[in-house]
């Protein structure tokens, strides 16, 4: 049995769930919606969210504490939003941020455009810097992965694009 599913959502001021076919949780930063499990049963019940599996399903109890996690980072999203931050390291590696484009310059002979989908916004506080945000946690890390894999951090001297609290072990060169 999942110990996560056991625990309740709490809902914050201002966010609004609709439980349905469709589960939708509205807040001050947008809507999201999820498409119900039937193998798990959702109740709105006063300011929380409860999450309960169906008797009977099976892989119900598999399934529980993943539906009460993705609901609970849909309403965190609603909320507060989710941020990842970037690092760019290496000499003459920019970033700049123009509307909904996010343009890289990382040693290779052409720039690289990375054009933002919907719901997400970049923001370059410095050069070196990436501030990717959003209200869907997962879209937020598939487009932070996404930056990130144009160069990823090589382990002899460290350079590219990695996460903030990334820690990139290096490796020693070949000795003669």
């Amino acid at each position: 049995m999942s110990r996560v599913g056991k625990n309740p959502i709490a809902l914050p001021k201002g966010v609004e769930v609709t439980v349905g076919e469709q589960i939708v949780v509205k807040g001050p930063l947008g809507s999201l919606s999820f498409k119900a499990n039937p193998a798990v049963k959702v109740e709105v019940s006063g300011d929380s969210l409860q999450c309960s599996t169906v008797a009977g399903v099976e892989n119900a109890a598999a399934l529980w504490g993943t539906v009460r996690a993705n609901l609970n980072n849909m309403v965190n999203g609603v909320s507060k939003g989710f941020e990842k931050k970037l690092t760019l390291v290496g000499v003459g590696y920019r970033a700049q941020a123009q509307g909904d484009t996010l343009n890289l310059s990382l040693g290779f002979s052409h720039p690289v455009a990375h054009k933002m989908p919907a719901g997400i916004k970049v923001e370059t506080p410095s050069q070196t810097e990436i501030l990717i945000k959003g209200i869907d946690k997962q879209l937020v890390g598939q487009v932070a992965a996404e930056v990130r894999a144009y160069r990823s951090p090589e382990p002899y001297k460290g350079k590219g694009v990695r996460y903030a609290d990334e820690v990139v072990i290096l490796k020693e060169t070949k000795k003669k």
